[in-house]
């Protein structure tokens, strides 16, 4: 590293240590802060820098089971009121109601089963009333479901795929808003026959059709 890059690790490295979020580490093998790691598996979280080993004193992003474990935490936390009113999704929580009043009330829930929990939220990261709000890749509001316009984009933008992988990612992504699709294993059969075992790769002008009805599909589907 860098001299400079070095020296603005070590700063975040104190301020992580002045938040007790990591501790020097004397382990010979050289949103989730919320969570404490049970002591005899701190060891396994250490880390080397220029600067001697660390281990993380609270959960940190990266670690393999930590995503789950979040889930896991977050879905006991919220289980009296999910599929009621809240939806948990990592660290996303969406409240629905339906009206003013009840929404005053559900938000009073959500708030107050944090703080028993000892669980923060970042006000700045967080949407009061809005009348319609982007989640997990769709628009949601009064009128229903609808695509998220960019992610649209996103499809829109996609080259012509050139292996079996690329083809998995494309339609991947398109199929998450199959509900929008009419026959949309139907429309796709051309690509998804290039993913089939021992299938000769070739990319043919149906394939290609299939592509841009796919795309076209995609722009006139609610959003």
């Amino acid at each position: 590293m860098a001299p400079d890059e070095l020296r603005e690790l070590k700063v975040q490295l104190q301020e992580q240590l002045d938040k007790r979020f990591i501790r020097p580490s004397s382990s010979p093998w050289g949103h989730y802060y919320q969570i404490k790691i049970v002591e005899e598996d701190i060891p396994k979280t250490a880390f080397s820098t220029g600067y001697g080993l660390y281990e993380y004193l609270v959960m940190s992003f990266g670690l393999t089971n930590a995503p789950a474990f979040f889930m896991y935490m977050m879905n006991s936390v919220f289980m009296n009121e999910l599929d009621k009113f809240v939806v948990v999704f990592i660290d996303d929580i969406l409240i629905y109601s339906k009206s003013e009043k009840e929404h005053e009330e559900h938000l009073k829930i959500v708030l107050t089963r944090l703080r028993e929990h000892k669980l923060y939220a970042k006000f700045s990261k967080c949407a009061f009333w809005p009348k319609e709000v982007s989640f997990l890749g769709h628009i949601l509001s009064e009128k229903g479901v609808a695509v998220d316009p960019s992610k649209v984009k996103d499809v829109l933008n996609w080259k012509q795929p050139e292996t079996v992988t690329e083809i998995r990612s494309f339609l991947g992504l398109a199929g998450y808003y199959r509900r929008f699709i009419k026959d949309f294993s139907k429309a796709a059969k051309p690509m998804t026959s290039l993913t089939k075992k021992n299938a000769k790769y070739l990319w043919s002008s149906n394939c290609e059709e299939a592509f841009q009805t796919l795309k076209k599909l995609l722009t006139s589907a609610p959003h």
